[in-house]
């Protein structure tokens, strides 16, 4: 049984890596099929009848699942809305869920069914950057379109992926800013270990290196760990003054409490984390967390007009007990980008689509976002919380205004090489 188990980990991880590879040869340009046949302009995916359908692609099992589910959640409430409105081209949309299962090469697969069998005119999903890479050959193949609702490494930009998270300048730059800021110097690095906090790590020494900051460790440790007792000595031994934590799913359960149960305060050493947001907090417990940072776009504290009926619609529909977060607003955000740009369209072509979305710009809950028609990301507020013992994120800092796009990190000199 252990050496039949040994051989399917290896089988999975071969097709992990073909998939990431093929990923790596074809992503970094929006020509990425200068090469194929024309795209059909004339078709209209998803559309039957008086209905568009609309694919639903999340992990709503295994390890991510803690993270996902809720931005499924987003994203059919945000069909709701579109549908008790009129519809779009007034049409109802119809969602297809699929669960990716926390496993990279089921999300190709699942991607594929709902491109080719669903036929749906676009697919809201993803969460990791390994679930990203191994569905990015498949929509680009397809010519088809994926709205991704999380916050990455950046170094990437696809004809087919509209990026609606924070790519590295509007979310682990500023966080490294705010803690040089604070004076907090010696950085001890953790992160999963994959494809986002191994690039992101590669970022943030390029930073450091530029900016005065030392790295003192830097761990990684596989998605689903449980087992932090080793590295939290190693935290200890190395004595950082923060630890910028790029870990993901239901690890940082185990980590934060371990943490505490470590004698660790965010007092002595903050926990800068850029995967944990409101969601996270309700499944590592507050009193585990309370007074560890945070760097994203959205809270739930949020405030202005469109968050206010933002929170309200979520909770009443989902439970006066949930939360919204930064992922979950980014998901509810996409859908709505999406069928801005169908109405402006008049269709659901893809390229008609892309050919709309540029400079589209919505008052979202998170605050004004508008779509960079180059490179498909948003524009976005750069926010740094403060986690309460409620469980919210209270903001600390934010950046004057929405931040633009720079997934290639352009305009930043301690940058060049690293894509």
């Amino acid at each position: 049984m252990k050496s039949t188990s040994v051989r399917a980990r290896l089988a999975l991880c071969l097709a992990v890596v073909g998939l990431l590879v093929a990923t790596a040869c074809g992503s970094k340009t929006d020509d990425a099929t200068s090469d194929s046949e024309p795209a059909d302009t004339s078709a209209q995916p998803g559309v039957s009848g008086d209905t568009i359908k609309v694919g639903i692609l999340h992990s709503l099992s295994g390890t991510m699942a803690i993270s996902e589910v809720s931005v499924k959640d987003a994203e059919l409430l945000a069909i709701d809305e579109l549908n008790a409105q009129g519809g779009v081209m007034g049409k109802k949309v119809v969602p297809v869920t699929e669960d990716g299962a926390s496993d990279w090469p089921t999300f190709a697969e699942k991607a594929q069914k709902l491109i080719s069998v669903d036929k749906v005119a676009a697919v809201f999903g993803g969460w990791t950057s390994a679930s990203r890479k191994a569905m990015l050959p498949v929509f680009e193949r397809n010519k088809a379109l994926l709205y991704y609702p999380v916050q990455y490494e950046g170094l990437e930009s696809s004809p087919y992926i509209f990026y609606t998270g924070a790519t590295t300048n509007q979310q682990i730059i500023p966080g490294l800013d705010y803690l040089k800021g604070e004076g907090k110097t010696k950085i001890f690095l953790l992160g999963s270990d994959y494809v986002f906090p191994r690039t992101a790590n590669k970022e943030i020494k390029a930073y450091a290196a530029a900016n005065g900051m030392e790295i003192v460790g830097e761990e990684y440790t596989p998605l689903g760990s449980t087992e932090y007792t080793t590295i939290i000595n190693k935290i200890k031994d190395a004595g950082p003054q923060a630890v910028f934590n790029t870990l993901n799913g239901d690890s940082n359960v185990a980590f934060f409490k371990q943490l505490k149960d470590a004698g660790i305060t965010a007092a002595q050493m903050p926990v800068l984390s850029v995967s944990v947001a409101e969601e996270e907090v309700r499944g590592i417990g507050a009193e585990n967390i309370a007074g560890h940072l945070t760097a994203w776009n959205y809270y739930q504290t949020t405030e202005n007009p469109a968050n206010a009926a933002f929170v309200k619609a979520y909770k009443d529909r989902y439970g006066a007990d949930r939360v919204t977060d930064d992922p979950i607003e980014a998901g509810y955000v996409q859908v709505k980008l999406w069928a801005a740009a169908v109405e402006k369209a008049q269709s659901t072509n893809p390229e008609a689509i892309k050919a709309a979305a540029g400079g589209l710009t919505l008052d979202a809950p998170e605050g004004p976002v508008t779509v960079d028609g180059e490179n498909h990301h948003i524009s976005k507020t750069a926010r740094i919380g403060v986690v309460q013992p409620n469980g919210l994120i209270n903001q600390v800092w934010a950046s004057p205004g929405p931040i633009e796009p720079d997934p290639y990190l352009k305009t930043y000199e301690w940058a060049k090489g690293l894509s």
